[in-house]
């Protein structure tokens, strides 16, 4: 399918991915010139009616998606029996090979990536869509970092036919979760799952359950417990652990309920490693009880015992239940007066240091558990109130509410409040990549940072977004640090000075201009054979500073066609929008040719408003000029010879 040309938009470029229903292929989208993807549907699935309505009516669900770890969907079309749907193109890795890559990854990494993934599912789940195949391999990998999940809604789209032609269920078989294996009930919680497995992989390199063939690994699914990472890898923290624990659990009511509370544990276990997030049930369904001992009456005394021996045992515990009595009254009347003694110490005591006054003393300065400890020793009790303070190192006293020397009598009603420093408040910067700039500098305004722009340009991130901040995301800030928000301002706009071509060949005016990377454009006249003839006219003139790429037409001799020259006047609307100086950028595209050119690029003062501008016109036929002012479209309008 290399060459085809899809609803006469977007030309296959080559083959760059594959799975059991589809295949991908790198495409550009005329329309727009840019690079997509394209995923085809295998010709398998295109006799099934049924199975192509729900393809369509699942892509179109997940076009709806709009997250920033979701790849994005542009379009869904068909062309004869071919099935397609247009996404974004990610010029990366996915999430498979990156780990093949590297092995297991360092803990903080894997939670960091297992967060964006939680994010697009949360989001997904929010929409009332369902991945159902949440695996390495359907996690691609920008350049910049960023996690972006692939193939939502495409598993939903499945018939009964369909699911049978697969050994019963679709999905990867060491990622899906019991109920997958089991071809039961599946929702968000299979998903959350399938991430389980996933970040046991990134933890530990390899995967919890492995088999000679699937339906080996699918049993094991569903019977059999995993190591658990941290018995794999020392290093995990046991927060980390028990989180993979958590979400692998076979039964869905034990597993997380949400991605959102998935990633809230994600989130705290960053800051907390140690922290426990599960907590195993009670197993024990025969706990040990103690079972008396068999009477004398029991079937098992038998005869063999004769009545007199009887009666001397009766006798015998009868004098030592006697005795056993008497010991444990006077043990008793002794445990009482021994209590007696001690509670009537503990209150004597209390009356003298009732009666006794507390002195306060300056404590602000001083360590907050050395005071308190203190405090409480004599009866004092302490209201603590704990705020961020950025010159009060972390734990120091800062405010009393009782003075020095005021005086306070020990017990329940005596207080005093101390404020503790918490240290300088910090900030966490949030990943801001393809976020518009503006907000995120309200966001780092709002938490007291100054925000400084820079502008840059970039091939892959779209105008007035952010591409990175300094310092980069994760990175812990206070209150006043300044903060710099690196923004997009497009690709950088090469640009080249037309040659001077009058006088050459056409082998050399065509290979002048691939030097200075521009193309030719028309030639004339077409049939032109001859090695010899030389170049007596070209547009643009030579001087003229184009864009590279831009087509050079050239002329020979006696054929040159006849353009008429149009002069146009350009007036300037709504001046106060510009500055002093204006650049101006005007492109033609002639009937004769279909190629743009440029015909002026220049900076103007606004004072020389209005400007005249010549415009070429072929013969018999027209000219559309396009009009940019400070790279923004100005104008366009059109001249007929």
């Amino acid at each position: 399918m290399i060459g085809q040309i899809l609803g006469n938009r977007y030309e296959l470029i080559e083959k760059i991915g594959g799975g059991g229903m589809a295949l991908v292929y790198k495409a550009r989208c005329k329309l727009l010139n840019r690079f997509v993807a394209v995923k085809v549907l295998r010709p398998d699935f295109t006799n099934d009616e049924e199975f192509i309505k729900r393809f369509k009516i699942e892509a179109q669900a997940a076009a709806s998606l709009s997250h920033p770890n979701i790849v994005s969907i542009y379009d869904v079309g068909n062309e004869g029996d071919i099935h397609y749907i247009v996404m974004e193109y990610i010029d990366g890795v996915t999430l498979k090979e990156y780990l093949e890559e590297k092995g297991a990854l360092d803990w903080k990494e894997a939670v960091n990536i297992s967060i964006q993934i939680c994010l697009a599912i949360k989001h997904a789940h929010e929409n009332n869509i369902v991945h159902r195949d949440i695996k390495p391999h359907n996690i691609l990998f920008t350049k910049d970092g960023m996690v972006k999940v692939t193939d939502f809604g495409i598993a939903r789209a499945v018939t009964s036919s369909t699911i049978t032609m697969v050994g019963g269920t679709i999905g990867s078989v060491h990622y899906f979760s019991p109920e997958q294996a089991r071809g039961g009930f599946t929702d968000e919680k299979s998903d959350i799952y399938s991430l389980g497995i996933v970040l046991y992989e990134l933890l530990t390199g390899r995967l919890p359950f492995n088999g000679d063939t699937p339906v080996s690994v699918a049993i094991k699914h569903i019977q059999e417990e995993p190591e658990e990472p941290i018995n794999v890898n020392s290093q995990i923290p046991t927060g980390v652990n028990d989180i993979v624990k958590k979400a692998i659990q076979k039964d869905q009511s034990s597993r997380y309920q949400k991605a959102a509370d998935l990633l809230n544990d994600l989130y705290k276990v960053l800051d907390k490693p140690s922290a426990q997030f599960f907590e195993e049930g009670n197993i024990e369904d025969s706990p040990t009880v103690r079972v008396p001992a068999l009477g004398e009456n029991s079937s098992f005394s038998g005869n063999a015992v004769s009545k007199k021996t009887g009666d001397n045992d009766m006798r015998r515990k009868k004098k030592k239940e006697k005795t056993t009595t008497i010991v444990a009254v006077a043990t008793s009347i002794l445990v009482v007066v021994a209590v007696l003694f001690m509670v009537g110490k503990v209150i004597m005591s209390q009356i003298n240091q009732n009666n006794k006054e507390f002195v306060v003393d300056n404590y602000v300065g001083k360590n907050y558990q050395e005071v308190v400890r203190m405090l409480e020793d004599n009866n004092i009790r302490v209201k603590l109130v704990e705020k961020y303070n950025d010159e009060v190192p972390e734990g120091e006293i800062f405010y009393q509410d009782r003075g020095e020397g005021e005086t306070l009598i020990p017990g329940e009603f005596s207080e005093i409040e101390l404020h503790v420093s918490k240290g300088p408040e910090y900030f966490e910067i949030p990943d801001f990549r393809r976020t518009d700039y503006r907000e995120a500098g309200s966001i780092l305004r709002e938490n007291g940072l100054r925000v400084v722009e820079e502008l840059e340009y970039s091939d892959t991130v779209a105008i007035d977004y952010v591409i990175r901040t300094d310092p980069p995301m994760n990175a812990r800030v206070k209150n006043g640090d300044t903060v710099i928000i690196f923004r997009s301002i497009g690709p950088e706009i090469k640009t080249t000075i037309v040659p001077d071509l009058i006088g050459m060949t056409r082998l050399e005016a065509t290979n002048v201009l691939t030097e200075r990377k521009l193309k030719v454009g028309n030639v004339y006249p077409e049939d032109m054979t001859s090695v010899v003839d030389k170049v007596t006219r070209q547009m643009p003139e030579p001087g003229v500073e184009v864009n590279e790429g831009t087509a050079i037409s050239f002329f020979f001799d006696e054929l040159i066609p006849k353009d008429k020259i149009v002069s146009r006047v350009v007036t300037l609307e709504d001046e106060e929008k510009y500055g002093d100086n204006i650049k101006v950028l005007v492109n033609i595209k002639r009937s004769d040719s279909n190629d743009v050119e440029t015909i002026l690029r220049d900076t103007i003062k606004k004072e020389d408003f209005p400007i005249v501008i010549q415009i070429p016109v072929p013969e018999d036929g027209s000219t559309q000029i396009k009009v940019y002012l400070d790279q923004k479209f100005y104008k366009e309008f059109e001249e007929i010879y």
